[in-house]
């Protein structure tokens, strides 16, 4: 295949071809190459006993005041950490590994094999130190010989304000430790909001229902409503229609990527007295009266998804 590529290459550039056919471009492709092509020359030298930990995932739920602000959490999981006893190097204290007899520290053995192009060499991982070069003759009693143990430790969160439901934060290098003391993996964080009775979210927007009486609603009227941020007053405009929203500035959710946060919309909801004794039917047929002008009918569509009117 790499014989294939390289002859595309130089056939299709009318440059390389004419480098190739005086002569030149010697230093691409040489015997060297198809060598370790057919025999797996690649990798010279031991390999490194020390590998990266696996990854990590973490669930964690959040209350609506968490997410609106932000949190630190100390989350206490059990996982890989490094070997007290060994610190990692896998033999037993007062101990240290010793150059492989076989490989002589290389890692690597070679093998003779006849072949119809005759004899031929190849290269493979030394099976008496399974490539490392070394052998641990006493390995830890602690770890096993693994340079990491399972144990229980406290995991530090920070979690930004203004996370969603469902994002997946990545906390680098603070997974499970890796065998022989290698670099940690990564930890990955899914971070799930627990619903509110009382509050919703629309992106950065914290938002409520505010249900108002119907002479609130025409007469206009200050209202006190608690929150996250405490308590917070409301002027809710003389006229106010069902679907019709109050803002306030800042008090929504914070802004993940940027500073500041969103804001409060309260969606007005006018609610019509379905019970009503003599004198507050009198008083409506009177208010009927005052305003014949008002009457039923169909209302013209707008454009697009029907939308309150917006305050604030």
């Amino acid at each position: 295949f790499k014989l294939v590529t390289h002859a595309y290459e130089v056939l299709g550039d009318d440059q390389a071809r004419r480098r190739y056919d005086s002569g030149g471009d010697s230093q691409s492709f040489g015997f060297g190459d198809i060598f370790e092509t057919f025999f797996g020359g690649g990798r010279r030298g031991p390999r490194s006993r020390a590998e990266r930990g696996q990854d990590a995932l973490l669930r964690v739920e959040l209350s609506f005041e968490e997410a609106i602000f932000g949190v630190e959490k100390s989350i206490p999981v059990d996982t890989a950490v490094l070997c007290d006893t060994c610190n990692g190097s896998c033999a037993k204290p007062g101990t240290s590994p010793r150059v492989c007899d076989i490989c002589h520290g290389s890692g690597q053995v070679q093998t003779q094999v006849r072949s119809l192009l005759g004899a031929m060499v190849t290269t493979s991982p030394c099976g008496s130190c399974r490539g490392y070069g070394h052998v641990i003759p006493e390995p830890c009693l602690d770890c096993r010989g693994q340079g990491r143990v399972r144990a229980r430790r406290d995991i530090e969160l920070k979690i930004p304000a203004g996370v969603e439901d469902g994002i997946r934060l990545q906390l680098s290098g603070s997974g499970e430790v890796g065998f022989g003391g290698g670099p940690s993996g990564d930890l990955y964080v899914d971070v799930s909001i627990a619903p509110h009775q009382l509050f919703g979210r629309s992106g950065d927007e914290l938002t409520c229902e505010l249900e108002l009486p119907l002479h609130e609603a025409a007469l206009g009227t200050l209202v006190k409503i608690k929150t996250f941020d405490g308590e917070l007053e409301l002027q809710i405009p003389a006229g106010s229609q069902t679907g019709d929203t109050v803002s306030v500035k800042g008090k929504g959710f914070g802004r993940l990527r940027q500073s500041g946060r969103g804001d409060l919309v309260v969606t007005l909801s006018v609610k019509i007295p379905t019970k009503l004794d003599s004198k507050q039917k009198e008083l409506f047929r009177t208010l009927a009266g005052l305003r014949k002008a008002d009457t039923a009918g169909l209302v013209p569509r707008k454009s697009g998804a029907f939308q309150g009117r917006r305050r604030g």
